[in-house]
Order: structure tokens, then sequence, then C-alpha cells
């Protein structure tokens, strides 16, 4: 039985942002970052990250692509990079290295640790971004909107979806010692594993319909023969 459009597009949003912006490994830095903030403190800078970091990835989502066109980047172009890129990642969430796609680098890390030594706020940097609003999860909103049906509505759904995975984020963040305590560093980087398969499958999905299109705009252009309307997604 088909899933239909609409729900298929959420459940594939959902999954794309819950990977990209990885509430629960957030969870787990926000914890290291703030030994020495009070509870009030770091429901402020929790607060503040993911404010931040939903308002960078909305402007991502509703004017990436339009950005990308003027730059002559077509959508089949877009769909085979954003592939490729969501992969890299999920490669690095497989095999557990860090790449900066969906972590920080070891030069954020050491700046990340020396501004949490000296009590100053970490919301803008390390937090809302690169760590919530990074590569991954920028280049995911690219790719959604390029790719999601249904105009406005469709776009609309996306954002639904992103407001609905920054509010998890924001709730695990404000529970995150709870959940550390909890959860544990063993499981977390099996859940990290099982997450990052479902990210390659979703970024080789996107690199075949980006070459699909691509070859259907292609091949008829080298015959001389009008180009056929894309399927719709």
């Amino acid at each position: 039985m088909a899933i239909p459009p609409m729900l298929e597009t959420a459940l594939t949003a959902l999954t794309t942002f819950f990977v990209t912006i990885g509430p629960l490994e957030s969870a787990f830095v926000f914890v290291g970052l703030t030994p020495a903030f009070t509870r009030a403190e770091r429901r402020r800078i929790a607060l503040r990250a993911c404010l931040i970091a939903t308002i960078v990835l909305l402007v991502f989502l509703f004017f990436g692509e339009m950005l990308l066109a003027r730059l002559g980047v077509s959508t089949p172009a877009l769909r085979v990079a954003g592939g490729i890129i969501l992969f890299m990642i999920a490669l690095d969430m497989i095999f557990a290295r860090s790449s900066g796609g969906l972590s920080l680098t070891p030069p954020e890390t050491a700046e990340a640790a020396r501004r949490s030594s000296l009590h100053d706020d970490i919301a803008v940097f390390p937090l809302a971004t690169p760590l919530l609003a990074g590569p991954g999860a920028m280049s995911g909103a690219i790719l959604l909107a390029a790719s999601v049906p249904g105009g406005p509505v469709g776009l609309g759904l996306l954002a639904l979806a992103l407001l609905a995975i920054m509010a998890l984020t924001l709730a695990l963040l404000l529970i995150a010692q709870e959940i550390h305590d909890l959860i544990g560093l063993t499981a977390q980087k099996v859940l990290v594993r099982v997450f990052g398969i479902l990210l390659a499958a979703i970024a080789a999905q996107s690199v075949f319909d980006g070459l699909e299109a691509a070859l259907a705009e292609a091949v008829p252009a080298a015959a001389g023969l009008p180009a056929s309307p894309a399927a719709p997604d």
C-alpha cells in the first residue's frame, strides 16, 4: 500500500531533521559544556540556542533554494550535492568519526571548552551553530525544500517538522543531565549508528532522484528534443 505523498514528506522531514540536528547527541554535549552553570543558566542557554538555531534553519528552508537558483544551481544538482553531503555525515555517524558535519571539530571543541570554563554564554557558539544548526541540518533543510511536493503546503509541513524536532531538542536539553544518567554513552553510540543508517538511505535516494532528473533533462537535450516534464515527487 502506497504512502500518501504528504505523509511520506512528513516522515522524511522528521527523520532528516532528527538525524542532522541530533537532539540526543546535543543533550550529551550540553551536559559536558555546562557543569559549572546553574540550572537557571542552563535553561536560559538552552532556550536561546534552540531559538537561534530554529531561525537559522527556517531561513535555509525557505530561502536556501532561491539563493542557489540565483547562483545557477539546478534542482537535480542540489539533490545530488545535498545527498552526497548527507551521506558523508551518515558515514561519520555509522563509523563514529568526527568531520564537523554533525559535531564540533577539534578547534571548535577547544573553543567551546574555553568559553565554558570562563562561564561565557555558549548559546550562540557552539550550541546554536554549529552544533544544532550545522552543515548537515542546513543541507538537509535546503534539500527537503527542493524536493517537497505540494508547493507552500509542503513547505509549511517541512516547517512544522522542523519546529517539532526543535521542540524535542529543547525538551531534551532541559533534562540533559537526567538523560545522561539514564542512557549512558554506550546506548547513545548504538542509537547514533542506527540513525546514521537511516540518514544514509535518505541521502542515497536523494542522489538517485537527482541523477534521474538530470538524465531526463540531458538525454532529450542531446537529441535536440524538448525536455520532458519532471516527474512529481
